[in-house]
């Protein structure tokens, strides 16, 4: 019965009323139901965290990126030289963080040195697993290398060969490790 009432009640409200009615019920629902899926799968400060890191990392890129954009193209080296430009240590620490290319050519003198990685190259289609250069703090210099595997071949062996990137090659859009000292 007083169920009743207040279906009559509600069925005498203008229809614009009933609408509005039923569209703030439908919101209070909405927001109900996210409150709950964010309590059982909401992430908040980790998803904070991970997009702040994530800000960070791209201004730092775009900071590195400034930098590169101001250096000459050609040969950039570390050390004195008759033709080559010469990086400032801070300039070197940054051109080795910017680097994310290793060279075919610094690949194919690495593995001069180095007999069965040249082999695993030659035999495997000149295919190279992974590429690393990374800024070593304790000895503020830059190592690059890469890792080659010969599974695709038959050859059942994987190498690392790395060393110390003496020399970049900028392009005017990205750097990349020249030569790499590995013995």
């Amino acid at each position: 019965m007083l169920q009743e009432i207040y279906l009559n009640k509600l069925k005498e409200l203008p229809e614009h009323t009933r609408k509005f009615v039923g569209l703030v019920v439908i919101v209070i629902i909405v927001i109900f139901s996210f409150g709950i899926l964010n309590a059982f799968f909401g992430e908040g400060e980790e998803l904070v965290a991970k997009m702040k890191k994530e800000e960070e990392r791209i201004a730092q890129e775009k900071k590195l990126s400034e930098l590169i954009s101001t250096l000459p193209s050609g040969i950039l080296v570390p050390f004195e030289g008759n033709d080559n430009h010469r990086l400032s240590k801070e300039q070197y620490k940054a051109v080795c963080n910017a680097t994310k290319i290793v060279s075919q050519r610094a690949v194919m003198g690495a593995n001069l040195i180095n007999f069965k990685a040249h082999k695993i190259y030659t035999n495997n289609g000149n295919k190279i697993d992974e590429t690393f250069v990374k800024w070593d703090e304790e000895n503020n210099k830059c190592f690059a290398g890469f890792v080659l595997s010969g599974s695709n071949v038959g050859i059942n062996e994987t190498i690392t060969i790395s060393g110390e990137a003496l020399s970049f090659f900028n392009t005017g859009i990205d750097t990349r490790v020249y030569f790499i000292k590995n013995f």
